[in-house]
């Protein structure tokens, strides 16, 4: 048998990030064996050493360096993955931590229901409880399906993962963003058996690091490199209808509109940016025809001024973009078809699933 229950991967940049906060929530907080990997990425490892202090002499904490040169977070990661020998992997945020005793819950619920993959509960910065993936209404711990319970809203593997099953599964390299997109879809709709810890411990996700920078626009297509290879994955190229909606409408939502509002700072920005959105959007509505319908009658005021002929400026377009957080607004909560207002992926079941989620706390 191995020695450890599960290997938790740290990727670190910068002598300022907490590493030893983030190390250390799990070396004390947990009662099963464990280790972890504190990958030095492009920096001097033994800087990073320091930066731990006693923990770096523990012995359940191995400390490797990985000089790429690539400013991505895909590299040290896999390497983590790919050093990884215990049953179940975790991956740590080096500014994160975990609540004490977060990953002995998670064990006890895969024993429970022999999952795949453990999804933790993930607590803000803000104090509050993250509402995604907005599980189904009374299926909160386990059996979950990827589509019905809009597991793509959650975009990183935070929680645990079995390498038995998805030993071989990496992140994406060579994107700009979304690295782990395609790793975390893999084991939300492929997994056999999926366990949602939602009222274990929390991952705490934590805004405190020194050395944070303002995110910059880079050319729109970076952004949306990794549908290349979403799309080049089997299991994706033969997924049901319901799948790959279930997959589009998140991305459209979320991505989509987080990169529109990061390009809509100034009227000539945004007239640079129109045609490559343009280009996503259709690119996204061929992957899932019916994904547009499923959107908000906000959101599709946003996205109809882009499409049309009309001049726009940056002050509509980010009031419009305000708009879509209006959330008892009759349009952020139904879609154009009423046919469609009650839809699993639809904006109403949608966002009273997760307003459920974050009022357990």
């Amino acid at each position: 048998m191995n020695e450890y229950a599960v290997d938790v991967v740290i990727a670190v940049h910068s002598a300022e990030r907490p590493v030893a906060r983030a190390a250390g929530s799990v070396l004390t907080g947990t009662q099963a064996p464990v280790r972890v990997t504190v990958v030095a990425h492009n920096i001097d490892p033994e800087i990073i050493r320091e930066r731990l202090g006693d923990l770096a002499d523990d012995p359940r904490l191995r400390l490797i360096g990985l000089a790429d040169g690539i400013h991505s977070p895909a590299g040290p990661m896999n390497l983590g993955f790919a050093r990884a020998e215990a049953p179940f992997v975790a991956l740590l945020g080096s500014d994160d931590e975990l609540a004490p005793g977060a990953i002995d819950s998670w064990l006890a619920l895969q024993r429970e229901t022999g999952a795949d993959a453990v999804l933790a509960r993930i607590r803000l910065a803000s104090g509050g409880v993250d509402p995604y993936p907005p599980v189904r209404l009374g299926r909160r711990v386990r059996d979950l399906d990827g589509a019905r319970d809009r597991l793509a809203y959650r975009s990183a593997p935070l929680g645990m993962v079995s390498r038995e099953r998805f030993g071989g599964l990496r992140l994406t390299t060579g994107v700009g963003s979304g690295e782990d997109l395609a790793y975390s879809l893999t084991v939300w709709f492929t997994g056999a058996r999926l366990a949602y810890d939602l009222a274990g411990p929390a991952y705490i996700v934590n805004g405190d690091a020194g050395d944070r920078v303002t995110s910059e626009a880079r050319p729109l297509a970076e952004d949306f490199a990794f549908l290349d290879h979403l799309e080049a994955m089997p299991w994706f190229a033969q997924a049901p209808a319901r799948v790959r909606e279930a997959v589009v409408v998140k991305l459209i939502r979320m991505h989509v509109f987080d990169a529109l509002l990061l390009r809509a700072n100034s009227d000539e920005q945004l007239r640079e940016n129109r045609a490559p959105f343009r280009a996503v959007l259709a690119r996204l509505t061929r992957l899932s025809p019916s994904a547009p319908g499923l959107l908000s009658l906000a959101d599709r005021r946003v996205l109809d001024a882009l499409g049309s002929d009309t001049e726009l400026d940056a002050v509509s377009v980010r009031a419009m973009i305000a708009a879509r957080s209006r959330y008892t607004s009759p349009a952020v909560l139904l879609t154009r078809s009423p046919l469609r207002w009650f839809h699993a992926q639809a904006p109403f079941r949608t966002l009273l699933a997760g307003a459920l989620i974050t009022r357990r706390g």
